[in-house]
């Protein structure tokens, strides 16, 4: 069976997508908008120090540890040595200017993810760069020691994944980024144009479509998800499903087999399935091919959208698999 006529309904809900994630559009306009004045979007120095907790792990420190390096304090009320590093990690936070962003977990409230990163004792501070996390340090240590780190840990960041950091505003104030203007741009002509050749089976021209109005508004929200939904379809065009099928059943740590099984689950609407196996994956391989996989997951996430509590079980459950 030819897979050109294959629908994303009941997979993607274009007029959802528009709705979702209201304040992540907000941050991802305002960076778009600030990209076409010339420069990228700034944050102000208090938006560098961050509360987190089990809810908000995926997308305040995951998510973000693509753009900046994400230093992780975990700490307590009742710990003396925490009330001596958190303020110093704060204020060098600030000091280093966007070039890490400072996450304090409260172990007593987020056990899970105390046990998940094998916390011993308090305070104990990591890291997550790209996706991957690594031990900093534990216990207050001296400060010269902990800038030591701070310069290695972005020196890794910037070199390694080529992360460089977040701008950083002094004038600003977190009232002011959160209401940044959303930019209008011209783009429904273009928009329904995609969805049009999406639904008729013109790939391609969907996929084109889609790219011309990120060329113009690199986070818009609608456009990035359409993008996703057809490059999707597009990866499964052609494919030989049985054979598919075959290879996943048979190599189960095969990354390749299980990531284009994957897909296939997807466009025929079976989510949890598309996500249980590549969270599977996730916990079975390791390096390049674990890193290979955790990407695609993460685009298929896109696909769903956001807000699909379909997306929210499987955040959870890659992070346990992943920490």
């Amino acid at each position: 069976m030819q897979p050109r006529n294959m629908s994303m309904s009941g997979v993607v809900d274009l007029a959802a997508v528009k709705a979702a994630g209201e304040a992540k559009v907000k941050a991802e306009q305002a960076r778009a908008e600030a990209a076409r004045q010339g420069g990228s979007a700034a944050v102000p120095p208090s938006a560098l120090v961050i509360d987190v907790d089990e809810a908000g792990f995926e997308r305040d420190i995951l998510q973000r540890s693509a753009e900046v390096p994400v230093v992780i304090d975990f700490w307590a009320e009742w710990c003396e040595p925490c009330k001596q590093l958190g303020p110093l990690l704060e204020r060098l936070a600030v000091e280093y200017n966007g070039r890490f962003l400072l996450a304090k977990i409260d172990v007593d409230a987020n056990q899970m993810l105390m046990q998940q990163f094998g916390i011993q004792g308090i305070p104990a501070v990591f890291a997550v760069v790209a996706g991957q996390a690594l031990p900093l340090f534990q216990g207050a240590a001296p400060e010269q020691q902990i800038r030591e780190t701070l310069d290695q840990l972005i020196q890794v960041a910037e070199e390694r994944f080529g992360l460089t950091g977040i701008a950083v505003d002094a004038d600003a104030s977190a009232t002011d980024v959160a209401d940044a203007p959303v930019p209008a741009g011209p783009y429904d002509a273009l928009l329904e144009a995609a969805v049009t050749a999406l639904d008729s089976g013109d790939l391609a021209g969907a996929v084109q479509a889609y790219k011309n109005v990120l060329a113009d508004d690199p986070g818009h929200p609608e456009a990035k998800l359409g993008l996703a939904q057809a490059e999707l379809l597009r990866r499964v065009q052609g494919m030989d499903v049985p054979q598919v099928r075959k290879d996943a059943a048979e190599k189960p740590t095969d990354v390749t087999a299980q990531i284009a099984a994957a897909d296939l689950d997807l466009v025929g609407g079976h989510v949890e399935d598309a996500f249980g196996r590549l969270v599977e994956t996730v916990r079975v391989t390791a390096g390049e091919d674990r890193n290979a996989v955790r990407l695609r997951l993460l685009e298929l996430f896109e696909v769903v959208g956001a807000e699909d509590p379909r997306v929210t079980a499987a955040r959870g459950a890659l992070a346990r698999v992943l920490f």
